[in-house]
């Protein structure tokens, strides 16, 4: 199976101060792929060099066979990213459905799979919220908003920052079934996360980053055999 994402060699800096140091990572079509590290290890940041938000100083970024390193964001979103950012960066003043209705487009080729009835379907959380103003809205909810906004757009892979910080543990649970449906329906999937136990049953494989290297790559299972690793890396 060709990969649907490639990172080789990723070097990221923040003003004067490096952030990712050679990173690699490979995502295969249909997988979900965890990145995870302790707070500050360096994985927001590579999900937003994916997207396009901050620029890589080298390495190369592939979405299949294209080299999208330094493309703007709205370039890289129409080759079927979506984005689902740390802080939700929702509209707080419009409501949910305008929240999701502002982000529909037909995906990269053509497909319309996501319509507003799909997405109240895979979140029916959100129906009965249908015309409540964005900023009234839990974290939670904002959250799980935040995602049917990036399905609107019809992704051939999404990136979720954090989908579980800051939030109750019910609604952890919700956003990991939610996120485990989209597996099984075959959506491509990277999610940043620190939490170890929320994506045993939810991720296929993982990269472990520490201080902005990849220090692991395989799979769930091979990951949680590795005490030394999650010790080391994850706290666990």
């Amino acid at each position: 199976m060709s990969n649907l994402l490639s990172i080789e060699n990723l070097n990221v800096f923040y003003d004067s101060s490096q952030v990712l140091f050679n990173l690699k990572l490979i995502l295969k079509k249909n997988e979900t792929l965890a990145l995870l590290g302790r707070n500050g290890a360096g994985k927001s940041t590579t999900i937003k060099a994916i997207a396009g938000i901050i620029p890589s100083k080298s390495g190369i970024i592939k979405i299949k066979e294209k080299t999208i390193t330094n493309f703007p964001s709205f370039k890289i979103a129409r080759l079927g990213l979506g984005y689902v950012p740390e802080d939700r960066q929702i509209f707080t003043d419009l409501t949910v459905e305008d929240n999701l209705m502002i982000a529909a487009k037909k995906g990269i080729n053509g497909q319309n799979d996501w319509s507003l009835e799909k997405v109240y379907e895979m979140l029916p959380l959100l129906k009965p919220l249908t015309n409540r103003l964005g900023g009234q809205l839990s974290g939670g909810e904002q959250q799980m908003l935040t995602i049917g906004r990036s399905l609107m757009g019809n992704p051939d892979l999404i990136l979720l920052d954090e989908p579980s910080e800051g939030l109750a543990p019910i609604m952890v649970q919700k956003i990991g079934d939610l996120i485990s449906d989209l597996r099984k329906i075959g959506k491509s999937i990277i999610l940043a996360e620190q939490n170890l136990h929320f994506c045993l049953d939810i991720a296929d494989k993982a990269v472990v980053i520490d201080k902005g290297s990849d220090v692991f790559q395989g799979s769930i299972s091979e990951l949680n055999s590795q005490s030394e690793i999650k010790k080391k890396y994850l706290s666990v």
